[in-house]
C-alpha cells in the first residue's frame, strides 16, 4: 500500500483528455462513457463488487467479453465475467464465498447470494514456454494455465466483439481490437488467423454460428470463409463441451435463425445425429420449426424453458423412425418404443452427451405419448395425476399442430384436464381395449403344503 501511495504522489501531471473524444493508449482504445454510453443499471451489483474488492486490494479488475457487449449493445447481460492480473489462489483469498475450479483454465467463482461472478486471471499465449499448457498435433488446446498480460488476454479471445474490458470505477471501456467499431458496423470478426482459432477451439465455430444470430451481427468473410471446411473438428470436442454450447445455442432466443445457420455451414451433422435428415421430412421439419419457434418465444418472454423438453422434440422423428422398424420387426409397441428409445439416446451419446437430468426427462415425454391415446376407463384419470403430465401434454400438442397427430386428439385432453367430474366421465371413450385375463392361482396339494 505504501508503495501505491509513492507511486500516486510522484506520479507526473498529465493533462485531462475530453471526455467526448477516445483516448488511445497504444495499441488501445480508452473509450469514456459519454461516448459508450453505459446504462450503470444495467450492471450487476454483484459484479461491481467482485471489480471493487480486487481494485481495493492493488489489483486491475475490469467487467470483461460478452457482458460489455451486450452493455454497448444496451441489452442486460445474462451473466458476468470479471478479468483481474490477481491469481486464482489470491481472488480465492480476497472473497470469503469463493472457490477455484476448472482444469483447462482455473478460474473462481465468487458467490453474492445467489448471483455468481466467474473471475478469470489475465491468460498469456499457449504456446509460451512456461505455464501449464498442452496442445493436441491438431492445434487444439487441452489446457493452457498461463498467465500474462492484459494486452495478451485480450489477443487470447475469440472475437474482437468480446475482447473489451469495462472499469466501473472509472466508466471507461478498453477496446483492444476494434471491437466497438466492428459492433456499431455490426459485424462479427474474428482475432487473429480464423484457421488457426479454429484448429485451436473447434467450438468457436459453433460460437461464431450462435453469436451471429444471437446479435444480429454478419459473420466477417474471412472470419466465416473456413467454417464449412473445419467442421469435422468438432468430432474431436469432448461430449459434454458439444452439448453446453448446443444447450447455449438453442435456448439463445434465435434458435430458429441458429438452425438455419448450422445448415448453411455444414455443422449439424454429428451434433444432433440425423437432424439433418429429419429438416429435410416435410413433418419433421414443421414439427422440429414449431419447437424452436415456441422455444424462442418463451427465452424472449423469459420465461421458463426445459432443455429435456426441447431435446426430446429434436430427437422425437428419430424415435418414431425406429419405433416404427422395431414394430415391423414383430415387437409389440410399446417395448418397440422403449427399444427406439434406447437406440437415439445410445446413437446421440457417441456425439454430445446430454446430461442424465435431461435425458431422463426426455425419455419420460416420449414414454407418455402411447397414453394419450388411451382415453377410455381410468387411464386418463392416471395420466393427469402423472408428474410429467404437463410436459408430455405440451408435446402432444405439438404433435399435433403438426400433422402427426389428429387436432381432435389434442383438444379433447384439454377439454377433459379443464371439465368437472361428471363432464369427464361423459367424455371417455368407449373402452375397447380387450381385457387381461386374471390368472387363477393354483392352490398347492395338501401333502406339498404338509411337507413345507
Amino acid at each position: 500500500m505504501i508503495k501505491k501511495l509513492l507511486q500516486r504522489v510522484f506520479k507526473s501531471p498529465q493533462k485531462p483528455a475530453s471526455s467526448s473524444t477516445v483516448r488511445p493508449q497504444g495499441n488501445t482504445e480508452r473509450i469514456p462513457a459519454k461516448v459508450h454510453r453505459i446504462d450503470r443499471k444495467l450492471i450487476s451489483n454483484a459484479a461491481i463488487k467482485t471489480t471493487d474488492g480486487l481494485q481495493k486490494a492493488g489489483f486491475e479488475a475490469f467487467i470483461v467479453g460478452g457482458a460489455v457487449r451486450d452493455l454497448l449493445l444496451k441489452q442486460r447481460p445474462k451473466d458476468f465475467d470479471v478479468a483481474t492480473n490477481a491469481t486464482p489462489e489470491q481472488v480465492n483469498r480476497i472473497f470469503r464465498r469463493s472457490r477455484i475450479i476448472g482444469r483447462r483454465f482455473r478460474l473462481v467463482h465468487v458467490m453474492f447470494g445467489d448471483e455468481t461472478i466467474e473471475v478469470s486471471t489475465f491468460r498469456g499465449s499457449h504456446l509460451a514456454e512456461q505455464g501449464d499448457a498442452k496442445v493436441t498435433d491438431s492445434g487444439r488446446i487441452l489446457r493452457d494455465n498461463v498467465f500474462g498480460s492484459q494486452e495478451e488476454d485480450a489477443a487470447r479471445r475469440d472475437f474482437t466483439a468480446n475482447a473489451l474490458y469495462y472499469d466501473p470505477s472509472t466508466e471507461e471501456v478498453l477496446d483492444f481490437h476494434h471491437g466497438v467499431a466492428d459492433i456499431q458496423a455490426g459485424v462479427l470478426r474474428m482475432i487473429g488467423d480464423p484457421v488457426t482459432r479454429y484448429r485451436e477451439d473447434p467450438v468457436r465455430m459453433l460460437r461464431a454460428v450462435r453469436l451471429s444470430a444471437k446479435l444480429g451481427l454478419k459473420l466477417d468473410a474471412a472470419t466465416e470463409r473456413p467454417i464449412s471446411e473445419l467442421a469435422e473438428l468438432l468430432h474431436d470436442v469432448p461430449p459434454s463441451r458439444l452439448f453446453d454450447e448446443m444447450l447455449k445455442l438453442f435456448l439463445s432466443g434465435h434458435a430458429i435463425e441458429s438452425a438455419n445457420a448450422l445448415r448453411h455451414h455444414g455443422l449439424h451433422h454429428g451434433l444432433l445425429p440425423l437432424l439433418d435428415v429429419v429438416l429435410e421430412q416435410p413433418m419433421g421439419e414443421r414439427f422440429v420449426r414449431l419447437a424452436l419457434k415456441n422455444t424462442d418465444e418463451r427465452v424472449l418472454a423469459d420465461k421458463p424453458v426445459s432443455p429435456g423438453f426441447l431435446f426430446a422434440t429434436l430427437l422425437w422423428h428419430e424415435v418414431l423412425l425406429a419405433w416404427k422398424k422395431f414394430e415391423q420387426q414383430g415387437n409389440k409397441p410399446i417395448p418397440a418404443l422403449h427399444m427406439a428409445m434406447d437406440e437415439v439416446c445410445d446413437i446421440q451419446a457417441e456425439k454430445m452427451a446430454i446430461h442424465k437430468r435431461y435425458s431422463v426427462t426426455m425419455r419420460e415425454i416420449w414414454g407418455l405419448q402411447p397414453r394419450f391415446e388411451q382415453r377410455a376407463g381410468k387411464r386418463p384419470y392416471s395420466l393427469l395425476e402423472s408428474p410429467r403430465y404437463r410436459a408430455g401434454y405440451d408435446f402432444l400438442l405439438l404433435r399435433c399442430e403438426s400433422g402427426e397427430l389428429p387436432a381432435d386428439i389434442g383438444q379433447w385432453w384439454t377439454e377433459f384436464a379443464n371439465a368437472d367430474g361428471e363432464k369427464r366421465q361423459a367424455m371417455l371413450l368407449p373402452d375397447t381395449a380387450p381385457r387381461k385375463r386374471r390368472r387363477r392361482r393354483t392352490k398347492k396339494p395338501a401333502s406339498a403344503a404338509t411337507e413345507e
